[in-house]
């Protein structure tokens, strides 16, 4: 049998899709790459797409798995809604790579009056409360095409996620991870989630042995926060959990896009839904019901 992956064509997307075919390899199970083209790679208004901003890149390839066009789908887990498609399901959840964001600058430094560039409300309004001498610049398109753009002066400096840097083998000169309380990462950040059809046994049968339980207990609490916040399009909210003995923790915040507001929750509990239900709790209680209203379609 070869397992036919559903994956986008971009060059990240691809690196993310090899790792899957490696896996699978390693255990015998022979694949095949099938590169579909989103609407968000053909750059469509996230308006088009009911799960708005988040839906542009995984509809179309979600679409091709319900109607046995492939086998199973490989996704960057941060751009998934926070609920799944009727019929679909997470069968695994690789262990996750860094979670953390990078920051790259052109030329090693960050001066006050820096423009960086980023199009993630998320990160703009941490970078506002982080260093609110600096501005902030609409900063659009893959890896590539953003240090490029670094390269030719549109930006001093950009934050990008340290795990699309790692997967493409990228290494910029001037780059130094971002820690948890300048920048808490998008939920998933890091983390693949490889769909399958939920009635496919033999397909979620092989694709068992890649699931990486911390990794899958991090995902389900981050994307837990999102459906009790209403995370099914672009909003400014962080998210990161571990597991460790005691349970999972996890780190969760809310923000006004200027960064003049902030919610922020730190929790731990039993399990992944536990905590992100007394982050949810803790984040309203800040405000964050309020702070996300103001920017939800």
């Amino acid at each position: 049998m070869t397992l036919r992956i559903g994956t986008r064509g971009s060059r990240l997307a691809l690196a993310q899709a090899n790792e899957v075919v490696a896996a699978l390899g390693r255990n015998g199970v022979e694949t095949e790459l099938v590169p579909i083209t989103t609407s968000g790679d053909r750059g469509a208004d996230p308006s088009s797409d009911p799960a708005g901003v988040k839906g542009l890149f995984v509809t179309e390839i979600v679409r091709a798995l319900l109607n046995g066009e492939v086998d199973l789908a490989v996704h960057s887990a941060k751009d998934l809604p926070a609920v799944d498609d009727e019929g679909v399901a997470i069968a695994a959840v690789p262990e996750r790579a860094s979670a953390l964001d990078v920051l790259v600058t052109r030329d090693g430094e960050l001066a006050p009056g820096a423009r960086v560039g980023t199009s993630s409300v998320r990160r703009q309004a941490q970078v506002f409360r982080w260093r609110p001498d600096v501005t902030v610049k609409d900063l659009r398109g893959n890896v590539d095409t953003r240090l490029r753009k670094l390269a030719d002066g549109e930006a001093d400096a950009l934050i990008l996620a340290a795990a699309g840097l790692l997967r493409l083998g990228v290494v910029p000169e001037h780059a130094s991870p971002m820690s948890l309380s300048e920048m808490v990462p998008a939920p998933g950040q890091g983390c693949l989630a490889v769909q399958a059809r939920a009635d496919d046994g033999a397909t979620l049968e092989a694709l068992a042995p890649l699931d990486h339980g911390p990794s899958r207990d991090a995902l389900e609490a981050e994307r837990g926060i999102m459906a009790r916040l209403g995370g099914g399009c672009a909003l400014p909210l962080g998210a990161y959990a571990e597991r460790s003995e005691a349970g999972i923790r996890m780190i969760a915040i809310a923000l006004t896009p200027d960064g003049g507001r902030l919610a922020r929750a730190e929790v731990q509990a039993a399990t992944p839904d536990g905590a992100a239900g007394l982050a949810a709790l803790e984040l309203s209680a800040g405000g964050a019901d309020e702070i996300l209203g103001l920017v939800r379609p």
